[in-house]
């Protein structure tokens, strides 16, 4: 985790990594209206947010980029005074998105009255797992990734997201892969958890809706490394494209090692592998892959390149999905704190007023109140090009 010379953060390190920021020094100049404004360092009590995710384990990338969404965030909130003086915070347990883990991590945050809302966890698998805990202790668990169908309705009135759902991105997936790039024969490989079997299920639908054939399917355990008997199969089986209901890291895998057997259709994924370890890891392995994505750096929105500057100048690097989307979620929570105060039932009761929360990714945020979910979702067409994920251009 990167440090900044405006931030002071407190690592705890025990069986799990506490990240809490407690003060921001917030010397910063806010311009208005072609006006000017010196904002106010926050001085009341910390609000936290619990976060329960991935900092250690094969999907510690995506807590990684989180926590550097997180801080920038907490950054602009707190270095514009806060939230009625008191600055933002988040305590972030590692659970390394285990079922087992993120129970003890619910535990610990409902039994904790510091804690006002949750954040996570990763996987819909580790999420679900705690709902029941969140909705019994009356605790908002807010999943920013947690694209399975049920996951708002496993715990209840207390579950809410500002994910894509599997029942909405499957299907476009399918699309993007039959109608748009023109696949006819599919090879899928896909994790064998609860969202790469929902994913395969909605998914191979669509694909058969569409008029095309998926000629073989390689499920795979979380951790797997070898894949080379699976792509042997692949080769028989003649596809002309791969799709990868995958993670970044074993995504990157399964493409250099299907390239080493001499397998050269296209690779399509989903926003999953739209990380820069899918790129750091696959090499020139993962180049032309095409993603059915949520985010792009290119959008010419105001406030996608404004943010888009802002992480570039705080981390020297670009924001990926994962960042962009932790970045989203600290302001959602802090437009529900100002809505509805800084409790538990306040930001319970906010939730279903939020209008047009300013969104990175969305443009604006509106939950749909039944479902509790982000109204009308959008995707992007990318591809891998040059070591970058860019706009496609329709060139196949």
């Amino acid at each position: 985790m990167k440090g900044n010379n405006e931030m002071s953060t407190q690592v705890h390190r025990n069986s799990t990594l506490s990240i809490l920021l407690t003060s921001i020094v917030a010397l910063l100049v806010l311009t208005v209206s072609g006006g000017t404004v010196q904002a106010q360092t926050p001085t009341g009590d910390p609000i936290y947010i619990g976060v329960s995710g991935p900092l250690t384990g094969a999907l510690a990338q995506y807590g990684a980029q989180w926590i550097k969404g997180f801080d920038l965030a907490l950054e602009e909130i707190n270095g514009a005074g806060g939230i009625d003086g008191r600055p933002l915070a988040y305590e972030f347990e590692d659970s390394q998105s285990d079922p087992k883990q993120s129970v003890v991590v619910a535990q610990k945050f409902v039994a904790d009255p510091r804690i006002v809302i949750e954040l996570g966890d990763f996987s819909s698998s580790a999420s679900m797992a705690a709902s029941q805990i969140y909705q019994r202790g009356g605790l908002v668990q807010f999943g920013f990734t947690n694209s399975h169908p049920d996951f708002t309705f496993a715990g209840g009135d207390y579950t809410w997201s500002t994910s894509v759902t599997q029942t909405q991105a499957s299907p476009a997936l399918a699309d993007f892969a039959v109608t748009t790039i023109g696949l006819k024969k599919l090879a899928v490989f896909q994790i064998q958890n609860d969202w790469g079997n929902a994913t395969l299920d909605l998914f191979s639908k669509r694909v058969t809706e569409l008029g095309a054939e998926i000629v073989v399917t390689q499920p795979y355990l979380d951790g797997e490394t070898n894949f080379r008997s699976a792509l042997t199969t692949i080769k028989d089986a003649n596809p002309d494209g791969i799709i990868l209901i995958s993670y970044q890291a074993d995504a990157a895998l399964i493409a250099q090692q299907a390239r080493e057997a001499g397998l050269n259709v296209p690779f399509v994924g989903s926003a999953s592998i739209q990380s820069p370890d899918y790129i750091t890891l696959g090499g020139k392995a993962v180049e032309g892959t095409y993603i059915l994505g949520e985010f792009t750096i290119t959008d010419p929105r105001p406030e996608v390149q404004t943010f888009a500057k802002a992480f570039q100048d705080k981390y020297n690097e670009e924001p990926d999905l994962f960042a962009t989307i932790a970045y989203d979620a600290i302001y959602v929570v802090a437009a529900a704190i100002k809505e509805g105060g800084p409790t538990r039932e306040g930001i319970h009761e906010a939730l279903p007023k939020l209008k047009d929360v300013p969104s990175v990714i969305y443009g604006k945020i509106t939950f749909d109140p039944e479902t509790r979910r982000v109204q009308n979702p959008r995707f992007n067409d990318l591809i891998v090009k040059d070591g970058a994920f860019v706009p496609w251009d329709g060139k196949k």
